[in-house]
Order: C-alpha cells, then structure tokens, then sequence
C-alpha cells in the first residue's frame, strides 16, 4: 500500500465539486481512463460526460483512472501499488469494463504504462475470461481505430449519447461467455469488435482487405445524435486543477459545414447541429453556480445562429465569457466587446494559411482584407493581444507561399502597433506554427505530409523572419510529435505494435524497424485514388467520392460553398444512420 498515492487522491477527489459517487453491489461497473493526466482529462467535455451518464443510470457506476504525473508514477514504481480509481480506490481488475476516452493520437503512447500499472496484458489476445472487456471511445475511436485494434477488445464509434444505452443494455445481458458476449456486441450500431474481421495485405504493405467475420457487419456505421437539445455537454465536475479550473464549460454547438479540406473534426462530426438559447439557458445558469466564467465550446463558436442571444444571456447573469479561437470571417464588434468585457487579453484568429492560393487550396472561404478586417475589430476593440495559427507544409506549398505568410504577418503587425500606440500599450503578437498532418475521412486523407527536412528549414526561415519584429514571437509544434500523429494517425494494425518500444522512449524509425515496418510508408506517401484505407472498416456517412472530388476541387483552388440547410452532397443527411429523430 502507499498511502502517499491514497492520501494524493483523496485530497484531489475532495476539492472536487460535483455529485456524489454510487456504492459498490448490483451495478455494472465501468473503469472509465483518460490516458493522460487529471489536469488534461477533467478538461474534456466528452470524458466529463460519459462519467456523469454512467452514473446517472441506477444500474451502473463509473469511477475515474489517470494516468499518474511524474511524482506519482515514480510512488508507484517505488511501492508496486497498482493503478487505482479515483473514487473507491479499487483496481482496475474488479471492474467489469475497462472504457478508455482518447481523443489525441499520441496518448496512444501511455497506453502500455497504464495496462503495466494496473498489471493486465496490453494485447487483447492475452486477456482471458478472468480480465474485464476493454473498450475505446473518444475522437480515435472514429477517426482510425486500427492502430489500436490489436488492443482493444472494442470500439464505440461515434457518440455516446447513441451508443451508450445499448452497449450498456447488452452488457448487462452478459452470460460470461465471452465469445458470445462479443458477437452479440458487434451486432450492436456503432460497436467495433476488431477480432470480427479478417486483414489482409498487398505485397506493397497496402491493404488488401478487411473482412468480416460473421455476424459482423461489412462497416460500422458512426452514430450520431440527431438533436442535441436532448442532452447536456457541460462541466458536470468542477475543479481548480485544470487548465480551465477558472470557468464552465459548455458545449454549443458540434460539427462545423466549412467544409475546410484539411479539418478532421469538420467531417468526422457531420451534420453540424447546434443547441438552442432556451436549451443552453439553464445549462449556463448551473455553470455559474459554480465559476464565474462560462466557456463556450464549439467548432465554430461565432457560427451558433443564436450568438449574440447566448452572450447577452451570460453577461445579464452576471457571468464573463470564453472562447478559444473566433471565426475570421463571422466575427462581430460584439463578440468582441464581450470578450474585453469578460476580462480576456489574448484573442486567437486562424488564418491557416498564409497566401490565397493555399487558403482556397483548404477551403477557408476568406481573404486577406477579411483577416484584417478581423484584426481590426479585435485590435479596436481593446484587447491588448493576439495569437495567430498558421499550417505548414500543406500539399503544394512552396516558397512563395511563404513569403506570403510573412507578408502577411507584417501588416498585421502594423495594423496592432497602431492601434496600440493609440491605447499607449503595445500588445504582443504570437504565431503558432503547426506542420499539416493529413487525416483520416478529410479531402486531404489521399495526400502526403512534408517531410522533416523540408519543415525544418521552412521553420528556420520563419523563425529568422519573426525573429527581427519587436513584440512578436512565435511558436512551433514539435515535429517529432508531429510526424508520431501522422504515423499513428493513418496507420492499420501492424503500427500498434511500435507502441511499447515508443513508449519505452524509442525514435519512431527505430520502433518501426523492430517490427519491420517504414515509417515513411505511412506518414510520407502520397496515397492513389483507389487504395483501401485502415479506417474505412468505419462509415463515416460522408461519402468517399465526395472527398476524392473536395481534393480535386482543392488541387484547382475551387471553393465549395458551406453546409446548408437542406444540403445532400456528402452523403450524411442521406440516410438514418445517425439518428432516425433529427430534424429537418
């Protein structure tokens, strides 16, 4: 026993403000994981509500499992006291389903620290009728879950609101027969049960086949729920240990109709749909109750049709205002005044990219004088600084693209000095810098990611540029950390197993080499029209000619218009998948 590691978590799960946990006897019991710290975990909406959903149903109980900070994994390296739950302090073991939420790739690499902590074999395959089933959910369970499919027992695609009431249902009907147990569960919409389909490759590494064991079905169509005025996403746990400790949050709205061709999150969450006013109003009075800020969450936040409503409904109850990022091109002096007023400093606008051709190459539907039309509103409306994020390295960027960029930056720049110097305070202006990593289910799925020498002096060239402008800085995203997201990314199966030699602290060419994989087959290849890709054991609803065609479009800078209401092109609304009570 440690009672360091007891006393840590009892003391964390009392400053916390939320409902009281359910008692232990006659209850499914759901070992829910964030394979990432407490601080990163109870800042996730999604993992924040299938906790409060599970426990919100009297047959079930759901406690919380984190990956241990640095002093804590070294208690538990020091005194072998296994990986616990936040609540009873139970292990992992005694729990019925092991659920794990991830919602970022390179998380996959804390995967075997914690079936090592918790002392149960990472593969599915050595996992016996003694260990609990284990589940993926989250983003990358929708995205491409097979780098993970040799690990998981199975996969909840798309979201819970959808999924959770049969998988639960289904659970409860166990017979302790495990087979049967999951060829009943892969029969369930939007379950994925990997060990139901057969792989086979080409003799160039290329996919040749997932096929499906019966009873699985040929695809796993994504779930989706149709109204979200029919369930609260909000911070149903409070507590100061988080990123976002000062303020709840609430989701708004989910999906985005831009239709930008490099955005996962834009087509994975298709159709977009968006909670009403009334919906929302005692959603932010109950955030209130508790901190003072209210974060709103979406896609796009400036794009709820009811905006300035939900603003003005915050600020008379008293409450300030948050967002992450604002919408270049719907952006307004009241969004804007709400945001000085709720006592922000820092605004963030998102160009992408910093030359025409590339923004319509992506879709972004804007242009440069609407960028600084945007950073006027922003400049003029008293908020002293600004952050700006930018790709690099997006299919057919060259040098001129660049310069552009800079050209870019520059009358931003000055438009902010001169608006500071007339408030007699110079803000600072930060660039963050982020290579394109192509991603499963978008337009850009087919193309290539820049390789690493190529971003690297891409990156000294910006880094010399900025580097001279005063009150200027900027940032860029790892690019060890960049190309594992890509590798993990658009991998298959075989690309699971670098994962304890990654962990272990391997270079991702050396952890490759050891199971006789190129890491450049997957991350720097440039994909044919027809190659089979690992993640379309999934539907998505979109369908793959509509993407093939947005990347033709992007290769002739054509815009595609956004989502409408009524629109049909991409496949989507087509067909029930999702949810047989949307509306419209």
């Amino acid at each position: 026993m440690s009672r360091k590691l007891l006393d840590n978590a009892r003391q964390r799960l009392a400053a916390e403000e939320g409902p009281p946990a359910h008692s232990w006897g006659g209850r499914l019991s759901v070992a829910l994981i964030f394979p990432n710290t407490y601080h990163q975990a109870m800042s996730n909406l999604g993992f924040q509500w299938v906790h409060h959903a599970l426990n919100s149903r009297p047959d079930c109980l759901c406690e919380r499992f984190f990956l241990p900070d640095p002093a804590e994994l070294a208690e538990h390296r020091k005194t072998g006291y296994p990986l616990f739950s936040l609540e009873s302090e139970r292990p992992l073991t005694d729990f019925d389903l092991i659920a794990f939420s991830i919602s970022f790739e390179n998380d996959y690499l804390h995967l075997p620290l914690l079936f090592e902590l918790a002392r149960i074999p990472l593969w599915a395959a050595e996992r016996g009728i003694d260990f609990p089933l284990v589940l993926c959910g989250g983003v990358c369970a929708f995205l491409n879950p097979e780098p993970l499919a040799e690990i998981m027992d199975l996969f909840a695609v798309g979201e819970g609101e959808k999924l959770l009431p049969g998988l639960i249902d289904t659970l409860q009907g166990n017979s302790g027969d495990r087979d049967r147990q999951l060829d009943e569960l892969c029969c369930q919409p939007g379950i994925y049960v990997p060990s139901r389909y057969s792989i086979d490759y080409h003799d160039d590494g290329t996919l040749k086949a997932c096929a499906p064991i019966p009873p699985a079905p040929t695809q796993v169509r994504r779930q989706w729920l149709g109204r979200l005025d029919d369930s609260q996403s909000r911070t149903f746990i409070h507590t100061a240990e988080t990123a976002f400790g000062d303020m709840s949050l609430v989701e708004i709205s989910r999906g985005c109709g831009r239709g930008c061709r490099f955005c996962a999150a834009g087509y994975i969450y298709l159709p977009p749909r968006e909670r009403s006013a009334e919906a929302l109003s005692g959603q932010f009075a109950e955030g209130l109750c508790h901190r003072p800020r209210i974060g709103l969450v979406s896609a796009a936040v400036s794009d709820h049709s009811a905006i300035d409503d939900l603003q003005q409904q915050i600020q008379e109850a008293g409450g300030q205002i948050s967002v992450a990022s604002l919408r270049i091109d719907s952006l307004t002096a009241g969004e804007v005044a709400a945001l000085k007023d709720s006592g922000h400093r820092t605004v963030a606008l998102a160009p992408e990219a910093g030359s025409q051709r590339l923004r319509d190459f992506i879709n972004k539907g804007f242009d440069e004088e609407q960028i600084l039309a945007a950073v006027q509103l922003v400049a003029g409306g008293g908020i002293p600084n600004l952050k700006l994020y930018f790709l690099l390295g997006l299919p057919t960027e060259c040098d001129a693209d660049l310069e552009e960029m800079l050209a870019l930056t520059e009358k931003i720049r000055n438009l902010w000095l001169a608006e500071g110097k007339k408030r007699g305070r110079l803000g600072q202006l930060t660039l963050s810098i982020n290579p394109f990593i192509p991603k499963p289910f978008t337009p850009l799925q087919w193309a290539a990611m820049a390789s690493q020498p190529e971003l690297k002096k891409r990156f000294r060239t910006i880094r010399s540029a900025i580097g001279r402008l005063p009150n200027t800085e900027v940032f860029f995203e790892s690019l060890r950390a960049s190309e594992l997201q890509a590798f993990l990314a658009r991998g298959d199966r075989r690309t699971g197993r670098t994962l304890p030699a990654l962990a272990a602290g391997d270079n991702l060419r050396k952890a490759c080499k050891q199971v006789g994989l190129d890491a450049a087959f997957y991350v720097s290849r440039e994909r044919g029209m027809e190659e089979l890709f690992p993640w379309e054991v999934i539907d998505s609803g979109v369908d793959r000619d509509y993407l093939w065609q947005e990347y033709q479009r992007a290769a002739e800078g054509e815009l595609t218009s956004p989502c409408a209401s009524g629109c049909q092109r991409c496949g989507v609304c087509q067909n029930d998948m999702g949810s047989l009570d949307r509306e419209g």
